[in-house]
């Protein structure tokens, strides 16, 4: 059942603390918000939109360090500040056209369950909540901020039968 899901996925929304980061925050002694990124998720996210599968962002929080690694991916589908990410996914279709049976979503705290239940693909990092796991149709092997988001690009490349194109591609280019 999850290949099948896999296979129709045009669409990748993320959430970030605990996804795209391990989760932690950081304050400099100036109350600036810093936050750790993956490069090896942001390849992943780079050969997914290399693919023409579309990569957003749906986070609670806000900050110029996201905007600044959205930026660096070539990423403008952002929503922050989001209180009800649920309520994203018909904003979402309306931008892009994507159906919430085409879309993905990787998730790991309580606040994403509802986008979850929703959404083609449900996905839970390792280190997700009980009940974040137990609503997702997959989860990771990697935890958040460790390799999760790569490992998701990767299976769904895989599932699509791209994987080995972009890799050929990658390395000839």
């Amino acid at each position: 059942m999850t290949a099948a899901r896999l296979q129709q996925i045009k669409l990748v929304l993320l959430d970030v603390d605990g996804v795209l980061t391990p989760g932690q925050i950081i304050y400099d002694d100036n109350g600036n918000q810093l936050k750790i990124f993956d490069v090896k998720d942001g390849l992943g996210i780079r050969l997914l939109k290399e693919a023409g599968i579309d990569v957003g962002i749906v986070t609670g929080r806000t900050g110029s360090a996201l905007r600044h690694r959205c930026n660096n991916l070539g990423i403008d589908l952002i929503f922050d500040g989001i209180r009800d990410k649920r309520a994203v996914l018909e904003k979402v279709k309306e931008r892009t056209g994507i159906a919430a049976q085409a879309t993905a979503f990787v998730g790991d705290d309580l606040p994403d369950i509802p986008i979850m239940r929703r959404v083609g693909l449900a996905v839970a990092v390792a280190n997700a909540h009980a009940l974040v796991r137990q609503c997702a149709h997959m989860t990771t092997r990697a935890p958040g901020g460790r390799g999760a988001v790569r490992e998701v690009c990767e299976t769904i490349l895989k599932s699509q039968g791209r994987w080995e194109e972009l890799i050929n591609k990658l390395f000839n280019d």
